[in-house]
């Protein structure tokens, strides 16, 4: 059936942004996770403090921007809540790094004091005490909760892309996984993480939601992980597939194409236009082959079920948004950072070059992330 929303829908000739990011607090000698978040926010002030968050785990700590308009403003926010967190991780004797997976060890795995994070821990178990693993997550703003849900259907053939291009964390216990983004692996373990399904509409959502929370997979709505998601707290758009960037112009890139693509896929939503109707089994393996090669080997084409090489689907992602792109005033800047990446290759790319170089040498990676995390603006 043709998608036709029940209200006028408002203007979305520009879409609000916002940035999560997620990142690790390590020993600047040993590269281990250090349990210091409480000292690290409690170092942070003004503005810092008021866009910081608690994790779910002790040596993780979460900077958000504010809402905005414009791409440069995002990157504005992002230089400056990097700065101020790595400051105060510094000040705590750990080092803020933006890294997908934990890279070497995370001996302190207790979840901080809070109901919610305990009765996560009773309920999952082991699995919720895996070593700690950091997201970007970008919402776009898309008042309207029947068209978020369309959105999140015409997003699945593209969000394996997406994820590949943000691949960071090929590392764990010390020792190159095979994965550009082993993260993605780990969370496989979770019941409430992965593709979002195909819904017909909120309603549908809404009912499948309560389905898996009376069914215990979920203790609440808000542990709706799926990699497109209705935000639970905001009027958006919630993309939160890709690993967390290496620098601020790696998040940036991502945010102006993930905004890009859902003011497309919009536009689609808004003309009746069809979500291809894809089986969740061929979206999963999709996601592995992009966790697996990121952007050095092949990605599987959604619309034609066969593996393509993985930038010939980053240009057609590029040309299929660039209208939306022009629209918001961010054709340039992604298509030079797009240029960049061909050149420098993924996060996960760029610390493989480096074990290379070093004969495999961790720490030296990890002072390669530390100083990307930390902008050179700040």
């Amino acid at each position: 059936m043709t998608y036709r929303p029940a209200t006028t829908l408002p203007d979305l000739t520009t879409l609000t942004l916002g940035v999560e990011e997620e990142y690790l607090l390590l020993d600047p000698e040993t590269g281990e996770s250090l349990p210091v978040a409480g000292q690290v926010l409690d170092g942070l002030s003004g503005a810092a403090r008021e866009h910081s968050r608690q994790e779910f785990r002790h040596s993780m700590v979460e900077m958000v921007t504010p809402v905005s308009s414009e791409l440069a403003d995002v990157r504005e926010h992002l230089v400056a809540l990097r700065g101020a967190a790595a400051d105060a991780a510094e000040a705590a004797g750990a080092r803020l790094v933006a890294v997908g997976a934990t890279p070497v060890h995370e001996p302190h795995r207790t979840v901080p004091d809070k109901p919610r994070y305990h009765a996560m821990s009773r309920r999952f178990g082991p699995v919720a005490h895996d070593p700690a693993v950091c997201g970007c997550h970008v919402h776009v703003g898309v008042p309207d909760r029947e068209l978020a849900v369309q959105v999140c259907n015409h997003l699945r053939p593209w969000l394996p892309v997406v994820q590949a291009i943000t691949a960071n964390s090929p590392l764990h216990d010390g020792r190159d996984t095979g994965h550009a983004s082993w993260r993605s692996m780990q969370l496989e373990r979770w019941p409430s993480i992965g593709p979002t399904p195909h819904f017909e509409s909120v309603a549908d959502y809404d009912a499948t939601v309560e389905d898996l929370i009376r069914a215990g997979i979920m203790l609440d709505a808000a542990m709706v992980y799926w990699y497109a998601r209705p935000s639970v707290a905001y009027p958006t758009v919630e993309v939160r597939v890709g690993d967390v960037c290496p620098t601020v112009d790696d998040t940036v890139l991502v945010a102006g194409l993930v905004r890009a693509l859902v003011a497309t896929v919009a536009d689609d939503v808004r003309d009746g236009v069809l979500a291809p109707r894809i089986r969740d089994c061929l979206v999963s393996a999709a996601h592995w082959r992009a966790a697996h090669d990121g952007l050095d080997g092949d990605l599987i084409d959604l619309r034609s079920g066969r593996a393509r090489p993985a930038w010939e689907l980053v240009d057609e992602l590029f040309a299929t948004v660039a209208p939306a792109l022009v629209r918001h005033g961010d054709l340039h800047y992604v298509l030079d950072q797009l240029n960049r990446v061909r050149q420098e290759g993924t996060g996960a790319a760029r610390q493989r070059r480096i074990l290379a170089r070093t004969g495999c040498d961790v720490q030296a990676v990890l002072d390669h992330l530390a100083a990307q995390t930390r902008p050179a603006e700040a």
